[in-house]
């Protein structure tokens, strides 16, 4: 099947695009659902939790039409890789089938989604270990050669790209985006940070993205960061380096505590959607390229409308 902008993302080329909020602490969270090692995969696996799904990517793309914008609609596999599915009792066979299912809802949603113009699929990937510490030490051919199978499975699919997030370490991010390369599939690849707006593995934010460029030969489209409060990266921003023009897109938490404190946390800690809201346009002028708005950590549907209103612009009818 022939992805529609594979040769060509929209978001690269100038469009404005919301995405989705987060989805597992949504799932878990505010409605319910019990979803071991934070997988949302396996609800692909009954037509009572595709529903649940496609309801979810229709209440944020109601968003992106009310403001004129396109969407990126990530598949729901960032735990749908070999490791993680064997924890829940899956083989590489039911993980690739699981895959190209989340592509073939996303593919119904788009379909459905008459009033939102450009929607982009994208096969997600995460860390093969936990993506809140460096806890899985390998080299960038072992994260190639992990991360490939996944990407494999997508390429028969009409996935416009893959995106890889939650990414702790140098050595993974070049894996992925070598991996993506091989296969022919566009890569984003976004890195989480700490309070400190370092790698968990110490590393600045900005040298992680300089030498994931210069180890690939900028091989990803673009760059993101996920999984972390904007008050923990902001200062790692205040710069005229080059590499703040490659970061294309924000998937923030709600919470200001720390990866460790999630962690442990018993309850969501939803902050505060209007004031992330104000974030995320302090953070466009920050990032001269920003133009992708989305949410991670107990961020839901108010948070995106939140990022929406303060960000992007209302097209003319």
């Amino acid at each position: 099947m022939r992805a529609l902008y594979r040769n060509g993302l929209p978001q690269v080329e100038g469009a404005e695009l919301l995405t989705d909020a987060g989805l597992e602490t949504t799932l878990i969270f505010l409605e319910g659902h019990d979803l071991p090692c934070f997988a949302s995969y396996p609800l692909l696996g009954t037509s009572e939790g595709r529903q649940v799904l496609k309801s979810y990517f229709q209440r944020h793309l109601a968003i992106a039409a009310d403001h004129g914008t396109g969407f990126l609609l990530e598949a729901p596999t960032w735990r749908a890789s070999r490791d993680w599915g064997a924890q829940l009792g899956h083989s590489p066979d039911d993980l690739a089938r699981f895959n190209k299912s989340a592509i073939d809802l996303l593919v119904e949603v788009r379909r459905e989604a008459s009033s939102v113009s450009p929607i982009v699929i994208s096969g997600n990937i995460g860390p093969r270990g936990d993506g809140y510490q460096p806890d899985m030490t390998m080299s960038a051919e072992e994260a190639q050669a992990f991360h490939a199978e996944q990407i494999g499975w997508f390429v028969d699919t009409e996935a416009d790209m893959v995106s890889a997030f939650t990414i702790s370490t140098v050595n993974e991010g070049v894996g992925i985006v070598r991996a993506a390369a091989e296969a022919g599939m566009l890569v984003v690849l976004s890195y989480t940070t700490e309070t400190d707006g370092r790698l968990p593995d110490g590393t600045p934010l900005g040298e992680a993205f300089e030498r994931t460029d210069e180890l690939t030969d900028g091989g990803a489209a673009y760059f993101m960061i996920n999984c972390a409060h904007p008050d923990h990266f902001r200062a790692a921003l205040e710069s005229d380096a080059a590499w703040l023009q490659r970061v294309l897109g924000v998937r923030a938490n709600a919470s200001r505590q720390s990866h460790a404190e999630l962690d442990e946390a018993e309850e969501l800690d939803a902050g505060n959607p209007a004031e992330l809201g104000r974030d995320y346009a302090q953070l466009k002028r920050m990032l001269p390229n920003l133009r992708v708005y989305g949410g991670c950590c107990g961020t839901d549907h108010r948070h995106i409308e939140a990022m929406a209103d303060c960000c992007c612009r209302i097209r003319a009818a």
